[in-house]
């Protein structure tokens, strides 16, 4: 197998500190098989259209990140990388001339180099075909396919004549969700939904075989699930053991948020926790229980981090609504407990007296001053600039869901013109990818001194699929601050 490196490391202290390493997973053909009548059981609200997201936005991401993570791969070949005559080959993880980068890495590489090994490959598909229902006839010839081939129809659920033998896993773009880097170990998800089972399967697989990992299997850590789970009523979500990677943030050095939402439970967050502490990963845990809707979804959708002393968030997540007393029905019936928002930290030492915080943004004042030791006042910058209805109809398209590639540098939609106003506000510059992306290339601008900037990125296509680059990356190594 190839993808063997020397110099790989794993370490994540942070969510800001400068990304030098992320999986992530290119649009695949599956993305174009979502349909109408299986759009929501497959997690999308809506169908999208695959070229458009490819050439049109995605391409930009993968742009930006080479010159951030891997300049050489791209830097004075971009006129040829997206030449007619190249036909977006770079951008193809089965092409030859695929771009291959050992920063930027590529999720259906590093399936196809572990489909290598004949046992592997076997296990593996043995395994798919069981959760999908395969018949045996079909298993024997998956495991005779070539592992490139192979890695391509594990994930879009197509063969190679477009004939499609299971469903898509269109999610799979979504790498923040299989995973979280904590320190330098990664802790993997218990999906909330089947749609997500098999690239949590595929995933599993990478990390535990692929030699790029071998380094690191003792510090794979599962979620088990509760003693006899499976004595519980059916698949009641209130008795579920689930955990997904948007609900799980590496805030400080020995610091991890873990969010209750809709697709992670009370159960998984527990569980989480005693693991996280028994193998002596992390000191605090600060489980933020938000409100379980499709609105939300995951915590790094109502909020992420941009620098040390500066976070991007949802008003209504920031501080529980405040009833007003004068009316009466505050009185006649008990609030929405699903509406309200806490805060509750673990700490390794003393498990059995946690803290809890007034509001969400208490507990960010606390992580921007008392662990990253800011001197300055911590500062917020609302979705929708804190205005009725922006702050939720650009939530909803990704506001709140930012990938900072170094600290004070983050990546968003460009759909998102209050927000972007408030991070203007905030004195922040503001520059378009493909404006960058040409003075990163000619010179004008230099990935390693721009700082306290908003990248907006295409996003017609990507905001529908309810994801932004935040949930499009899972980092593996970020320098420390």
């Amino acid at each position: 197998m190839s993808g063997q490196n020397q110099n790989f490391k794993v370490n994540v202290k942070t969510e800001i500190g400068r990304l030098r390493k992320l999986l992530i997973h290119s649009p695949d053909s599956g993305l174009g098989k979502v349909v109408p009548s299986k759009a929501q059981d497959w997690l999308f609200e809506d169908i999208v259209h695959l070229d458009t997201i490819r050439k049109g936005e995605y391409d930009y991401y993968i742009k930006l990140l080479m010159y951030f993570l891997d300049p050489e791969k791209i830097k004075g070949k971009l006129a040829k990388i997206d030449s007619e005559e190249d036909n977006r080959n770079f951008y193809k993880p089965n092409h030859p001339d695929f771009h291959n980068s050992k920063s930027v890495i590529e999720i259906q590489n590093l399936l196809s180099e572990m489909l290598e090994d004949k046992s592997i490959r076997e296990k593996l598909v043995a395994a798919v075909c069981a959760i999908e229902g395969c018949t045996y006839q079909v298993q024997i010839e998956l495991t005779n396919t070539d592992p490139k081939q192979l890695a391509e129809i594990l994930i879009s659920g197509t063969l190679a004549n477009d004939t499609m033998i299971f469903a898509p896993i269109p999610n799979l773009i979504f790498t923040r969700d299989v995973g979280t880097t904590i320190n330098n170990h990664i802790l993997l998800n218990k999906p909330a939904k089947k749609a997500r089972v098999r690239e949590t399967l595929l995933m599993r697989y990478i990390f535990f075989n692929h030699p790029l990992f071998e380094a690191y299997q003792n510090n794979i850590l599962e979620i088990p699930d509760v003693t006899m789970h499976f004595l519980r009523p059916g698949d009641e979500p209130a008795f579920s053991t689930t955990l997904e990677g948007g609900d799980v943030m590496m805030v400080s050095p020995n610091h991890v948020l873990i969010g209750c939402s809709e697709r992670t439970s009370e159960h998984g967050a527990n569980e989480a926790i005693k693991l996280l502490f028994d193998q002596d990963v992390v000191e605090k845990v600060t489980v933020v229980k938000i409100p379980s809707k499709r609105d939300y979804m995951h915590l790094d959708t109502v909020f992420t981090q941009v620098k040390r002393d500066t976070w991007v968030i949802l008003n209504s997540i920031a501080h529980t609504p405040k009833y007003n007393p004068y009316e009466p029905i505050n009185f006649l019936k008990e609030p929405d407990k699903l509406e309200a928002t806490t805060a509750i930290q673990f700490n390794k030492s003393n498990p059995q007296e946690p803290k809890h915080f007034e509001h969400v943004e208490a507990l960010l004042n606390d992580i921007s001053q008392n662990d990253l030791k800011c001197t300055e006042p911590t500062k917020i910058i609302y979705s929708g600039n804190n205005q009725f209805p922006y702050d939720s109809r650009e939530q909803w398209t990704d506001s709140c869901n930012l990938l900072a590639i170094k600290e004070g540098v983050v990546l968003g939609y460009d759909r998102n013109d209050k927000t972007v106003d408030a991070f203007k506000d905030a004195g922040f510059d503001v520059v378009d990818v493909k404006d960058l992306i040409q003075d990163l290339e000619s010179g004008k601008a230099n990935a390693e001194t721009l700082t306290d900037t908003l990248i907006l990125m295409p996003s017609a296509e990507l905001s529908r699929a309810r994801g932004g680059f935040h949930c499009m990356s899972l980092p593996i190594c970020r320098d420390d601050l």
